[in-house]
């Protein structure tokens, strides 16, 4: 169901900068890779967590992401991530999907979206009896393989370079951290990302939690991004969960996000 972008009217440079950056942010948030112990982290967030996934196992999401706008839809539907413990603190993971993009008025576009690869090392473990929390280095490259003539990618490759940090006491677990995204493609520039999150455990199958983050500007005229997502996970059993979490921005909410949301299920094996 893919359209030329000729069989729609096409908007002004400012209106399509902005939706961009949006759909490099959905990208952003459907690579953030997966905890392996009880308390989750990533999905259905932003914000990241330091911890691998336990080497020779794999863990599996599948999932719709989506963000709405003033007049536009956008997301993947489904989105997949997939990350395998390579080594003792060491992930590598890749994330694919269906892109989608609707503008009010316009026929919905849709067809293969950006492939991100990734890796996960951590470098500092935490110390559970004390304060010093782990520590991650976590690079990623964005892929152009969507569609960026019909808004279904970014049309030229990125490279994010974060640090993420986590700590544990009892029932509550916070992590967060970010890292700059280098974007070097004509008219743009690199920006900053980041984020925070705390979660707490209801018993032995409920986690709810919130973050805050935030996405710099690609460009001299886009706006930045503050926004937060309040969510969790339900353990189906000890190796299948659902994530949910739904959220907005706190700042140019009409550009980049009026509400967002995320509905996936996890596998561990």
């Amino acid at each position: 169901m893919l359209f030329s972008r000729h069989s729609t009217p096409r908007q002004p440079a400012a209106r399509r900068r902005p939706r961009r950056v949006r759909i490099i942010h959905a990208m952003l948030a459907l690579g953030a890779c997966l905890a392996s112990h009880g308390a989750f982290a990533g999905p259905p967030f932003v914000t990241d967590d330091p911890e691998p996934i336990d080497r020779g196992h794999f863990q599996i999401d599948a999932a719709a992401i989506g963000t709405v706008r003033e007049g536009s839809h956008s997301g993947m539907l489904p989105g997949l991530e997939v990350n395998y413990g390579l080594l003792d603190n060491l992930e590598i993971g890749t994330k694919f999907g269906m892109a989608f993009t609707h503008e009010s008025g316009n026929p919905t576009r849709y067809g293969f979206g950006d492939i991100d690869l990734g890796a996960k090392y951590r470098f500092i473990t935490e110390d559970e009896a004390g304060w010093r929390p782990q520590v991650a280095f976590s690079p990623s490259v964005t892929l152009p393989t969507g569609n960026d003539h019909l808004d279904l990618g970014t049309g030229h490759v990125q490279v994010l370079l974060p640090l993420w940090m986590q700590k544990s006491i009892g029932d509550w677990t916070t992590f967060g951290g970010g890292g700059y995204v280098v974007n070097r493609h004509a008219g743009q520039k690199g920006y900053w990302t980041a984020g925070w999150a705390v979660l707490r455990k209801f018993g032995d199958k409920l986690e709810l939690g919130g973050e805050l983050f935030y996405t710099g500007a690609a460009t001299t005229i886009d706006p930045s991004a503050l926004g937060f997502n309040v969510g969790g996970s339900y353990g189906l059993s000890e190796h299948d969960r659902i994530l949910f979490s739904v959220g907005r921005g706190i700042t140019h909410v009409n550009d980049t996000n009026r509400f967002s949301y995320y509905v996936g299920y996890q596998r561990d094996l």
